[in-house]
């Protein structure tokens, strides 16, 4: 794995960390989850022969600080701060975006402001459920999610939240799954290279801002569809094979048959960028050719 070159942005409220590889058109790279930059170390690489590869922390996560610990988080001011690395990037040419789940969230909201700066966008699994029928349902699990992380701590809340994402209903508990998961997070670091051990650091360490307050704004948000549908010829809408039905596949799956577009599916589900990281950067090469 190549060592990136790394920077800082300043923008309104918090400053940036991001990563740079490769020589090309860029390629921004918009990590969900606590995944942050380093959730792209296993494509970049092979990305970065044909693109300039740039990845980041969002706002509050790893390294890249709020100014004020306790702001408030909107898909729209997470757009603004993709669209900064864009200008900073590429300021004279449209750049290719690629978002998974939460990152796809803010990628489709920078699309449907800012479509001139996006050649092409790839969607992978963004849990926008207020476009799903059953929206009140997932209001619901939300709510749920939100009064456990209040009443009893993380561990239930995530666990609540995990086993909730599994099912199209948004119903389930799950607590002892995510008890276990968050068990099992020293055995997890044993053993590991100093950066990898780092990583699983930095992520564990970002769950609490991230089911407080990314996981709330997030997926509340809805997507204004009319302007979506104008622009979905820079849309690629995509789906793990092994999440069908799930709630964070459902929305894509709905606005690509809203849009009659066909489905991309990449290797693995949710996590497909982590669990197979090679045939994922070859199915998202190939969505950027076509």
């Amino acid at each position: 794995m190549s060592t990136p070159t790394t920077g800082s942005l300043r923008v309104p409220g918090a400053t940036l960390h991001y990563e740079v590889r490769g020589r090309g058109p860029l390629l921004l790279l918009i990590p969900g989850g606590t995944g942050g930059a380093a959730a792209f170390d296993g494509v970049a690489d092979a990305l970065a022969a044909e693109y300039t590869i740039a990845s980041y922390d969002p706002r509050g996560m790893s390294r890249s600080p709020l100014d004020d610990p306790e702001a408030g988080q909107s898909v729209a001011e997470h757009a603004e701060d993709a669209l900064r690395l864009l200008d900073l990037l590429s300021p004279a040419e449209p750049a290719r975006v690629f978002g998974s789940s939460s990152g796809a969230i803010a990628a489709l909201h920078l699309l449907t402001a800012r479509p001139e700066r996006l050649v092409r966008l790839v969607a992978h699994e963004p849990p926008v459920v207020e476009v799903l029928p059953d929206a009140p349902a997932h209001r619901a699990f939300l709510a749920r999610v939100r009064d456990t992380l209040d009443a009893e701590g993380l561990v239930p809340a995530m666990g609540v939240f995990a086993a909730g994402l599994k099912r199209a209903d948004g119903e389930g508990q799950g607590t002892a799954e995510g008890r276990a998961d968050r068990d099992a997070e020293p055995s997890a670091r044993a053993g590991l290279p100093p950066a990898a051990a780092a990583r699983v650091e930095r992520t564990m360490g970002d769950l609490p801002y991230f089911l407080g307050r990314i996981v709330p704004g997030f997926m509340a948000y809805s997507p204004d569809l009319r302007r979506l549908e104008a622009v979905s010829d820079r849309l690629v809408l995509a789906g793990g094979r092994d999440s069908r039905g799930e709630l964070p596949y459902r929305p894509a799956a709905f606005l690509a048959e809203r849009f009659g577009k066909e489905l991309l599916h990449f290797p693995g589900g949710h996590i497909g960028l982590s669990t197979h990281p090679a045939e994922f950067g070859g199915v998202l090469r190939q969505a950027f050719l076509y």
